[in-house]
């Protein structure tokens, strides 16, 4: 085991909370810094935690707090004009869950308070300071801390990632906003039923919302990203306008979208995705979550994935002779996962709204890709039934 006793975790998003957990479980005290005043209520729409995900975070105890908030999602439909065909899911798995960021954030801070993990907010990390012992950091209202080591969860416009490398890439934008609401329509699916649908003029998806309606999320091209900030100074309804000129002919999209309330729209602003970053560590710092890999959320694996790692980073800490140790054995264990599941999403993207004759030929050609090379256990398996064996030694574990 490392002699690492304290580290620094800087974000207090997802993957922040549950590293200190996983940390708090190998026996290494963190503590979060995040940069907003509070908890990030009203940031984000909901995600997709997969079953892998649950899974990692069944090793702290956050696995039920998770599931009790999520609406589980048993089948997954895509829809071509009146065409619907069945996507292919894995047996024996449990359902994916859909959760908003916000419930999910509030669970993992409270249960990471109960472990006794302190949070600190409106902590923006402007630089850090490393020695042959330790690092500190220091932050815009002045303050410092320090630490055996300092963890960057901060997100795809990390910080820590600029202070490792400064030549490392920046997130890539994807040319979409996201938008997301509930709808008083109720769309004729069975509940538990997520349908993907390429309309006309673009592409969104939907399912029945528990409490009634429709929940839904599409995506508006743009030219150039915006800040959330930016997308929220435009009034909602401006927003449901533009989406009505891109959905409006799509049955149910043009229903969803006339049946929302403006001031229920949630705006998650600019969408990325971060390339391969070339280093993921240095000295006593190290990334972990969408700081060094975030793929699109076509994957269904973002939040999963930053979970995962969270495990993975504290195990190498827990067993590796030292720092540089653990961080490289963190980086080996992860890097092929993370990028073979980005590298997939990204095939998924290439996929645009069909033209006329596309909206004829497509239905065919989906359901034969689906016969021939959709085997959900080939493609979905490696994915969806990875576990991370906690009482196993890092030492000694071969990548995925």
């Amino acid at each position: 085991m490392t002699d690492i006793r304290t580290a620094i975790i800087i974000g207090g998003g997802i993957a922040g909370p549950v590293t200190a957990l996983a940390l708090h479980r190998a026996g290494i005290a963190a503590t979060v810094y995040e940069a907003y005043p509070s908890t990030a209520d009203g940031i984000g729409g909901t995600l997709a935690l997969a079953p892998n995900g649950v899974a990692a975070l069944r090793i702290v105890g956050a696995d039920e707090l998770v599931t009790d908030i999520g609406t589980p999602i048993h089948r997954s439909v895509l829809a071509i004009g009146a065409n619907r065909i069945d996507l292919p899911v894995l047996t024996g798995v449990p359902p994916l869950r859909v959760v908003h960021r916000n419930a999910l954030h509030r669970v993992l801070h409270e249960r990471a308070v109960a472990e006794g993990v302190p949070i600190a907010y409106g902590k923006r990390l402007v630089a850090a300071r490393e020695t042959a012992t330790g690092v500190t950091a220091e932050f815009a209202d002045g303050s410092t801390t320090s630490a055996d080591i300092l963890i960057g969860a901060d997100g795809v416009h990390s910080t820590v990632r600029a202070l490792i490398d400064p030549q490392s890439p920046g997130p890539r934008y994807t040319g979409v906003l996201g938008f997301e609401s509930v709808a008083e329509h109720t769309v004729a699916a069975e509940p538990g039923t997520m349908t993907f649908t390429f309309g006309r003029r673009g592409y969104y998806l939907y399912w029945p919302e528990p409490g009634g309606g429709t929940r839904w999320g599409a995506n508006l091209p743009q030219d150039r990203p915006m800040s959330l900030a930016e997308a929220r100074a435009v009034p909602s309804a401006e927003w449901l306008h533009r989406l009505r000129a891109v959905y409006g002919d799509d049955d149910p999209g043009a229903a969803l979208i006339r049946t929302s309330d403006p001031d229920e729209l949630r705006i998650s602003g600019s969408l990325h995705i971060m390339p391969p970053v070339p280093h993921w560590h240095r000295g006593r710092m190290v990334l972990v979550g969408d700081a060094v890999h975030a793929p699109s959320n076509s994957s269904g694996q973002g939040a999963s994935l930053a979970i995962e790692s969270a495990m993975q980073l504290a195990r190498c800490l827990r067993d590796l002779p030292d720092v540089p140790a653990a961080f490289a054995a963190y980086e080996r264990l992860r890097r092929a996962r993370v990028e073979g599941i980005a590298a997939r999403a990204a095939r998924i993207n290439h996929a645009k709204a069909p033209g006329p004759v596309g909206r004829v030929v497509m239905p065919v050609m989906m359901r034969l890709l689906m016969k021939v090379a959709m085997r959900p256990e080939k493609t979905l398996g490696p994915e969806q039934r990875y576990a991370i064996d906690w009482a196993a030694s890092a030492a000694t574990e071969q990548p995925a």
